[in-house]
Protein backbone atom coordinates (compact mmCIF):
# COMPACT_ATOMS: atom_id res chain seq x y z
CA UNK A 1 0.00 0.00 0.00
CA UNK A 2 2.03 3.08 -1.24
CA UNK A 3 1.79 6.03 0.46
CA UNK A 4 1.95 9.17 -1.60
CA UNK A 5 1.12 12.21 -2.85
CA UNK A 6 1.10 11.40 -6.64
CA UNK A 7 -1.36 8.85 -8.13
CA UNK A 8 0.04 5.82 -10.07
CA UNK A 9 -1.41 5.51 -13.13
CA UNK A 10 -3.12 2.73 -12.28
CA UNK A 11 -5.73 4.90 -10.36
CA UNK A 12 -5.49 7.78 -12.94
CA UNK A 13 -8.06 5.90 -15.09
CA UNK A 14 -11.09 4.62 -15.18
CA UNK A 15 -14.73 4.91 -13.50
CA UNK A 16 -14.38 6.54 -9.74
CA UNK A 17 -17.01 5.63 -7.27
CA UNK A 18 -17.11 7.57 -3.98
CA UNK A 19 -17.71 5.48 -0.73
CA UNK A 20 -19.51 7.98 1.10
CA UNK A 21 -20.19 7.23 5.20
CA UNK A 22 -22.80 4.15 5.48
CA UNK A 23 -21.84 3.16 1.86
CA UNK A 24 -21.01 -0.41 0.92
CA UNK A 25 -19.65 -0.94 -2.72
CA UNK A 26 -18.37 -4.22 -4.38
CA UNK A 27 -17.62 -4.94 -7.78
CA UNK A 28 -15.01 -7.21 -10.19
CA UNK A 29 -14.57 -4.73 -12.94
CA UNK A 30 -11.30 -3.90 -13.63
CA UNK A 31 -11.63 -0.12 -14.87
CA UNK A 32 -13.81 0.71 -11.33
CA UNK A 33 -11.90 2.77 -8.51
CA UNK A 34 -13.41 3.05 -4.88
CA UNK A 35 -12.43 6.45 -3.29
CA UNK A 36 -13.36 7.49 -0.01
CA UNK A 37 -12.27 10.70 2.17
CA UNK A 38 -11.50 8.88 5.84
CA UNK A 39 -11.39 11.48 9.08
CA UNK A 40 -12.34 9.45 12.46
CA UNK A 41 -14.19 7.39 10.32
CA UNK A 42 -13.38 3.38 9.45
CA UNK A 43 -13.15 1.89 5.71
CA UNK A 44 -12.48 -1.45 5.46
CA UNK A 45 -11.57 -3.09 1.69
CA UNK A 46 -12.24 -6.73 1.49
CA UNK A 47 -11.18 -8.56 -1.77
CA UNK A 48 -11.47 -11.90 -2.64
CA UNK A 49 -8.10 -12.76 -4.31
CA UNK A 50 -9.28 -15.95 -6.37
CA UNK A 51 -12.51 -14.40 -7.61
CA UNK A 52 -11.07 -10.54 -8.45
CA UNK A 53 -13.78 -9.40 -6.63
CA UNK A 54 -13.65 -6.61 -3.78
CA UNK A 55 -15.31 -3.64 -1.92
CA UNK A 56 -15.03 -0.88 0.58
CA UNK A 57 -17.11 0.58 2.87
CA UNK A 58 -17.03 3.34 5.31
CA UNK A 59 -18.33 3.79 9.18
CA UNK A 60 -18.46 6.14 11.91
CA UNK A 61 -18.68 4.95 15.40
CA UNK A 62 -19.91 8.29 16.85
CA UNK A 63 -21.96 7.27 20.18
CA UNK A 64 -21.26 5.26 23.02
CA UNK A 65 -23.32 3.57 25.44
CA UNK A 66 -22.95 2.27 28.62
CA UNK A 67 -24.41 -1.63 28.56
CA UNK A 68 -22.00 -4.16 29.70
CA UNK A 69 -23.55 -6.43 27.01
CA UNK A 70 -22.49 -4.48 23.81
CA UNK A 71 -19.55 -1.82 24.71
CA UNK A 72 -19.71 -0.08 21.81
CA UNK A 73 -23.78 0.40 21.63
CA UNK A 74 -25.78 0.85 18.79
CA UNK A 75 -22.84 2.37 16.77
CA UNK A 76 -20.86 -0.76 17.24
CA UNK A 77 -23.78 -3.03 15.95
CA UNK A 78 -23.60 -0.50 13.12
CA UNK A 79 -19.63 -0.93 12.53
CA UNK A 80 -20.25 -5.12 12.71
CA UNK A 81 -23.11 -4.42 10.40
CA UNK A 82 -20.96 -2.23 8.00
CA UNK A 83 -18.04 -4.99 8.12
CA UNK A 84 -20.36 -8.14 8.04
CA UNK A 85 -22.42 -6.00 4.82
CA UNK A 86 -19.22 -5.60 3.03
CA UNK A 87 -17.64 -9.14 3.80
CA UNK A 88 -20.98 -10.82 2.86
CA UNK A 89 -21.30 -9.13 -0.36
CA UNK A 90 -17.73 -9.95 -1.52
CA UNK A 91 -18.23 -13.86 -0.31
CA UNK A 92 -21.47 -13.81 -1.79
CA UNK A 93 -20.32 -12.34 -5.51
CA UNK A 94 -16.24 -14.15 -5.21
CA UNK A 95 -16.15 -17.58 -4.54
CA UNK A 96 -17.61 -17.87 -1.12
CA UNK A 97 -14.33 -19.06 1.02
CA UNK A 98 -13.30 -17.14 3.52
CA UNK A 99 -9.75 -18.00 3.50
CA UNK A 100 -9.50 -16.01 -0.10
CA UNK A 101 -10.14 -12.60 1.70
CA UNK A 102 -7.80 -10.31 1.84
CA UNK A 103 -8.35 -7.41 4.24
CA UNK A 104 -7.11 -3.95 4.29
CA UNK A 105 -8.34 -1.00 7.28
CA UNK A 106 -7.75 2.64 6.79
CA UNK A 107 -8.99 5.90 8.86
CA UNK A 108 -9.21 6.50 12.56
CA UNK A 109 -6.86 9.71 12.30
CA UNK A 110 -8.03 12.13 15.30
CA UNK A 111 -8.87 15.06 13.41
CA UNK A 112 -10.83 17.19 16.07
CA UNK A 113 -10.14 17.03 19.51
CA UNK A 114 -13.77 17.79 20.29
CA UNK A 115 -14.44 13.89 18.87
CA UNK A 116 -13.14 12.82 22.08
CA UNK A 117 -10.65 10.56 20.18
CA UNK A 118 -13.26 8.38 18.35
CA UNK A 119 -11.03 7.37 15.75
CA UNK A 120 -8.99 5.29 18.37
CA UNK A 121 -12.00 3.71 19.58
CA UNK A 122 -12.97 3.10 15.95
CA UNK A 123 -9.77 1.42 15.76
CA UNK A 124 -10.15 -0.68 18.59
CA UNK A 125 -13.11 -1.58 17.03
CA UNK A 126 -12.19 -3.07 13.62
CA UNK A 127 -9.20 -4.85 15.04
CA UNK A 128 -11.31 -6.18 17.76
CA UNK A 129 -13.52 -7.18 15.09
CA UNK A 130 -11.39 -8.41 12.74
CA UNK A 131 -9.88 -10.51 15.38
CA UNK A 132 -13.29 -12.40 16.58
CA UNK A 133 -14.09 -13.11 13.05
CA UNK A 134 -10.59 -14.66 12.95
CA UNK A 135 -9.07 -12.40 10.00
CA UNK A 136 -5.93 -10.65 10.04
CA UNK A 137 -5.53 -7.49 7.56
CA UNK A 138 -3.13 -7.89 5.38
CA UNK A 139 -2.71 -3.98 5.10
CA UNK A 140 -3.74 -0.84 7.39
CA UNK A 141 -2.85 2.89 7.51
CA UNK A 142 -4.68 4.28 10.56
CA UNK A 143 -4.49 6.43 13.46
CA UNK A 144 -2.46 9.41 13.16
CA UNK A 145 -3.49 13.31 13.24
CA UNK A 146 -4.72 13.88 9.67
CA UNK A 147 -7.73 12.99 7.03
CA UNK A 148 -6.76 10.86 4.37
CA UNK A 149 -8.19 10.03 0.75
CA UNK A 150 -8.46 6.23 0.11
CA UNK A 151 -8.68 4.85 -3.67
CA UNK A 152 -9.04 0.76 -3.93
CA UNK A 153 -9.07 -1.31 -7.15
CA UNK A 154 -11.56 -4.02 -6.11
CA UNK A 155 -10.55 -6.70 -9.31
CA UNK A 156 -6.47 -5.66 -8.00
CA UNK A 157 -6.56 -5.19 -4.99
CA UNK A 158 -4.18 -2.24 -4.89
CA UNK A 159 -4.87 0.55 -2.63
CA UNK A 160 -3.60 4.18 -2.30
CA UNK A 161 -3.62 6.36 0.80
CA UNK A 162 -2.98 10.04 0.33
CA UNK A 163 -2.54 12.07 3.25
CA UNK A 164 -4.93 15.03 2.92
CA UNK A 165 -3.79 18.94 4.69
CA UNK A 166 -5.00 20.60 7.35
CA UNK A 167 -7.72 22.50 5.36
CA UNK A 168 -9.23 19.11 4.03
CA UNK A 169 -8.87 17.77 7.33
CA UNK A 170 -10.64 20.82 9.04
CA UNK A 171 -13.54 20.62 6.52
CA UNK A 172 -13.17 16.48 7.07
CA UNK A 173 -13.28 17.04 10.88
CA UNK A 174 -16.14 19.74 10.52
CA UNK A 175 -18.91 17.17 8.88
CA UNK A 176 -17.83 14.60 11.20
CA UNK A 177 -18.61 16.41 14.11
CA UNK A 178 -22.09 17.57 12.28
CA UNK A 179 -23.15 14.07 12.30
CA UNK A 180 -21.68 13.38 15.98
CA UNK A 181 -23.92 16.37 17.31
CA UNK A 182 -26.85 15.14 15.63
CA UNK A 183 -25.98 11.21 17.14
CA UNK A 184 -26.61 10.15 13.45
CA UNK A 185 -26.38 6.51 13.00
CA UNK A 186 -27.57 4.30 10.18
CA UNK A 187 -29.47 1.90 11.59
CA UNK A 188 -28.64 -1.81 11.28
CA UNK A 189 -31.37 -4.37 10.70
CA UNK A 190 -32.97 -6.11 13.52
CA UNK A 191 -30.48 -9.08 14.69
CA UNK A 192 -33.85 -11.29 15.24
CA UNK A 193 -35.65 -12.13 12.36
CA UNK A 194 -38.03 -15.00 12.58
CA UNK A 195 -38.42 -17.25 9.39
CA UNK A 196 -42.01 -19.17 9.76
Amino acid sequence: MPLSNTLPPEFDRGVVTTVHQGDCHVSNAADITFSTVLGSCISACVRDKVALVGGMNHFLLAEQSGSAKDRYGASARYGAFAMEQLINKVLSQGSGKKANLEIKVFGGGKINSALDDVGAKNIEFVRQFLADEGYVATSEDLGGMFARRVLFKPHSGRAFVKRLDSDAGANVAKEEMALAKRRVVVPAPVDDIELF
